[in-house]
């Protein structure tokens, strides 16, 4: 199922809305505390830690537009409140593992090094795939009438992806591209696959609905 029909049908929909909503909230909440787990002891910059902040806010801000829906409640990110609970709580952790394998192979990398690598292309990858699917959701939501918006987030995450460029080309040198390229076509295998639980997911609740 088209990317685009899928949100139009969840949106909706306030109860598969809510859940949704803090299925995203979950996922930034996830990269908030990545990206936390990777910083250094010592040595984390301003940069970093911008990150980190911005991505727990985002958490923060889908989980309250949940408020808006009539009749939905999400309290917490247990299955019964999620989206695709199993794939959507794996996502980053097996776009961390996949990406760190690939460091370690065609870098060698090991320790706070290839820690740090990894969070430069996990966030990337991340970055790339945000600045696709909250236009789209946001387009959605505009012509649906609804009162739940995610313009704030697309304008930081534009800003995050440009941040990640820089930060990239400064620790991989000329070959940063390379590695990038590389992050994202695992990324995008893993996105494929949480896509279509949520496509298997949808036509089980349309079925139930009917």
């Amino acid at each position: 199922m088209e990317f685009t029909h899928l949100l139009t049908q969840v949106v909706a929909d306030d109860a598969l809305h809510a859940r949704w909503l803090n299925t995203l909230s979950m996922m930034e909440n996830t990269g908030a505390r990545k990206i936390s787990a990777a910083e250094p002891k010592t040595t984390v910059d301003l940069l970093m830690l911008k990150h980190a902040a911005e991505e727990a806010r985002h958490a923060y801000y889908l989980k309250k537009q949940i408020q808006k829906l009539s009749k939905a409640d999400c309290p917490t990110y247990e299955p019964a409140y999620l989206l695709a609970p199993t794939d959507s709580h794996a996502y980053l952790n097996r776009l961390d593992v996949q990406v760190c394998r690939y460091l370690k192979t065609a870098l060698q990398l090991s320790g706070a090094e290839l820690k740090y690598a990894a969070y430069l292309l996990v966030t990337y990858a991340i970055e790339v795939r945000a600045d696709e699917l909250y236009p789209v959701y946001q387009e959605v939501l505009t012509e649906a009438g609804s009162k739940v918006n995610v313009r704030s987030i697309i304008v930081e995450e534009e800003g995050h992806l440009a941040e990640m460029l820089r930060q990239m080309e400064t620790f991989f040198g000329d070959a940063w591209q390379i590695h990038a390229e590389r992050a994202v076509e695992i990324e995008t295998g893993l996105y494929t696959a949480w896509l279509g639980s949520l496509t298997a997911l949808e036509k089980i609740d349309a079925a139930k609905a009917n």
